[in-house]
This record gives C-alpha cells, sequence and structure tokens, in this order.
C-alpha cells in the first residue's frame, strides 16, 4: 500500500466520523440543523480530499466544496454530486458555525443523499 493510499483512507475515516455526527445530530431535535450540517459539509470535503490525494492531486488548503470538485474534474474525475450540488453545503462550513440563524438551505434528505452518495464513490475510487 502507498502513502498515497493510507492517506486517503485515513481521510476516508475521518469523514466516516463526521458522517456518523451529521447523523447523530440529525435526530436530536435540540440541534439546530445548521450544526448537523457542518458535520455533512466537513465529511464530504474529507471525501472529496481523500480522492484527490489518492490521485496525488495538489489541492489548496480550502473547505470550498465546489473549489475541490472542481479541480477533480478537471483532472477527468467526476464526483456524484456536481460542483453546483455541493456548493448547497459550503455556508455551513465558516459562515453558519458564526451566525445563530438556521436557514433551512438544504432538506435533511437531500444532503443525507449527498453524504452516502460521496461516500460510496470515495470508497470505490480508493482501495
Amino acid at each position: 500500500m502507498t502513502l498515497a493510499t493510507e492517506e486517503a483512507q485515513r481521510f476516508i475515516q475521518l469523514a466516516d466520523d463526521d458522517a456518523a455526527a451529521f447523523r447523530g445530530l440529525l435526530k436530536l431535535p435540540e440541534v439546530k440543523f445548521r450544526l448537523a450540517c457542518f458535520h455533512a459539509q466537513q465529511a464530504i470535503e474529507k471525501l472529496l480530499k481523500a480522492v484527490l490525494i489518492f490521485h496525488g492531486i495538489e489541492y489548496q488548503r480550502t473547505h470550498d466544496l465546489h473549489t475541490l470538485a472542481t479541480l477533480l474534474l478537471k483532472h477527468g474525475i467526476a464526483p456524484p454530486c456536481s460542483p453546483e450540488e455541493l456548493t448547497w453545503l459550503n455556508p455551513f462550513a465558516v459562515t453558519f458555525r458564526y451566525d445563530d440563524t438556521d436557514i433551512p438551505l438544504i432538506r435533511d434528505t437531500v444532503v443525507e443523499k449527498m453524504v452516502d452518495a460521496m461516500r460510496r464513490w470515495a470508497g470505490e475510487v480508493v482501495k
């Protein structure tokens, strides 16, 4: 196993932790949706970075899912969610972490499907 593969698998494991936090928090009525979605965004960010690392593609330090997905597309690697779809989760990375407003930009079921699709895809790519 190469170092890149090991690092990519580590990122997937970290993403799994964030995905579990997202699902757990989503079930708690006292927890704001934005807090759960922070972990969904983090999971997808780590999954995108895992695939970038696996393929040896250098990337700038960013939380912008659109930027990461677009970089993959430029290298001929298509994630299951488009950069435009992933953009809906970007505000949860930073903006809503420091805002007490809970603005539902996206439905929880859509976020769950995105997390699941991205995880399956990354798992298939990084072996």
